[in-house]
């Protein structure tokens, strides 16, 4: 729910830099720990001896063949049937940031290379090369990324459930939401982590939170919200607890989104979404960027919302981006486009949940967007009824995990711009994931029920 003014940003972003890259080449910290998303968005990686950081690591590319339960399909470029190769995963030492489990490890984000060139199946890649798209139109893509997140607590039978809160509220502060202090901690511990932190509150159920970053260029953006979330978790892990990202992970309750705002600047810096002389204050590029995103919106949500729990989120009535349609100033539209205009002018993507793949998602909409631009798609009127009975489409994401990768594959558009390599091995390891839940659920549609299999497959991992 909260609000980016995309003006907020690093201040000052150069010197920052300056001071980091200073700090490794001090001897500041003794090891690096260098972690890369994979095509699951999870952190792999290791730990480095700073020393020797500066070469690199190779890491072996059949990790791109592995599901949730360590199981392992020939997905392409993951060369299970072809020697299992490795890439090279480097870092930028201009980006590392003080680590959060003491005060000698430093904490980087890989790029992945083979053979010297980046590797096409890596999301990482895919988001860098959805800003170069940008850059070759003129434009510089700024993002700001909101999250939210369940805390969790032991359930005393080696399980876990929802942490306990009985005071807390939507916009909660203090210890009615955070009895033990575990929110403040992440907060303080992502600031002296170089984290900027815009926003953190108690979200509309209890024990659920939204934990929103500042604004910033696409590529931080991504890689710090990537980071942020491991943060996260290792905190709440060191007080007994645990959160959870996943986008459903109880019945009953609210689902849980990632939102990713964006918005483009200019050659000369001004943001490019604002139009003072148009009657609601949208440029026409911030209406071909809304066309973009609604044509693509059943194609994306594989992969904004790659899992079978997500499907439980993704539900009509719901408050979030279930159907295809933009409204101004409406959270019951999949595109929201806040009231603040000027240099503050953004769309904000509601479909995506917290087991996405943070640099995939970021790709995906932005890549989109720039298709509504670059195919001169026309852009549907806004949601302006009540979202929930009163509806301006019928056009929304598929039933169920199997129907959105479908609808992905019908997208050839999507696919040649997210990345034809990468598209390719997402589908390969999601069709196997939902074998998998079939032979052991036995359900082609979601249903309302979280079932166990979910659970067991996703949550200590999302």
């Amino acid at each position: 729910m909260a609000e980016h003014d995309p003006m907020v940003e690093r201040d000052p972003a150069g010197q920052r830099t300056a001071e980091q890259t200073a700090a490794v080449g001090r001897g500041v910290y003794d090891r690096i720990r260098v972690m890369w998303p994979d095509h699951l968005g999870l952190p792999r990686g290791k730990y480095l001896p700073a020393r020797l950081a500066h070469k690199g690591t190779n890491h072996c590319v059949s990790t791109f063949a592995l599901g949730y339960d360590r199981s392992m399909v020939p997905a392409p470029g993951s060369y299970l049937l072809e020697g299992l190769r490795d890439a090279l995963s480097t870092f930028d030492p201009a980006q590392v940031h003080p680590g959060w489990e003491d005060d000698r490890t430093g904490v980087a984000v890989g790029h992945l290379t083979m053979e010297g060139e980046p590797y096409p199946y890596s999301a990482r890649h895919a988001l860098q090369q959805a800003i170069a798209a940008w850059e070759a139109l003129g434009y510089r893509a700024k993002v700001g990324i909101e999250l939210e997140a369940y805390v969790l607590e032991p359930d005393g039978d080696g399980g876990w459930k929802r942490w306990e809160t009985p005071r807390s509220m939507v916009y909660g502060t203090g210890r009615f939401s955070d009895p033990t202090g575990v929110i403040d901690d992440i907060m303080r511990s992502a600031e002296a982590s170089g984290f900027l932190v815009e926003s953190i509150n108690a979200e509309f159920d209890e024990s659920q939170f939204e934990l929103t970053l500042e604004y910033d260029d696409a590529l931080r953006a991504a890689d710090d919200a990537f980071l942020f979330r491991v943060l996260a978790r290792e905190v709440a892990i060191d007080h007994g607890l645990d959160l959870t990202f996943l986008g459903k992970p109880f019945t009953e309750l609210s689902g849980t989104g990632v939102h990713v705002n964006f918005s483009l600047n200019d050659s000369s810096g001004a943001n490019a979404f604002n139009d003072s002389s148009a009657d609601d204050g949208l440029s026409a590029l911030a209406k071909s960027c809304l066309a973009g995103l609604v044509t693509h919106h059943t194609g994306m949500a594989a992969l904004c919302a790659p899992t079978v729990n997500a499907y439980r989120r993704l539900q009509p009535g719901q408050i979030n981006g279930y159907w295809a349609n933009w409204g101004l100033e409406h959270r019951g539209a999949a595109y929201r486009v806040p009231a603040a205009r000027g240099n503050a002018t953004r769309i904000e993507s509601r479909l995506a949940d917290g087991a996405v793949n943070i640099h995939l998602a970021v790709a995906t909409v932005l890549q989109a967007a720039r298709l509504g631009v670059v195919d001169d798609l026309p852009c549907p009127a806004p949601l302006t009824t009540d979202g929930f009975e009163e509806l301006n489409t019928d056009v929304h994401v598929a039933a169920n995990l199997a129907g959105a990768l479908e609808d992905l594959k019908a997208d050839e558009r999507l696919i040649e711009a997210v990345g034809a390599d990468l598209v390719a091995n997402f589908l390969v390891n999601k069709e196997a994931e939902w074998e998998r839940y079939l032979a052991a659920v036995g359900e082609d549609h979601p249903g309302p029920e979280v079932t166990a299999w979910e659970l067991n497959e996703y949550l200590m991992y999302h």
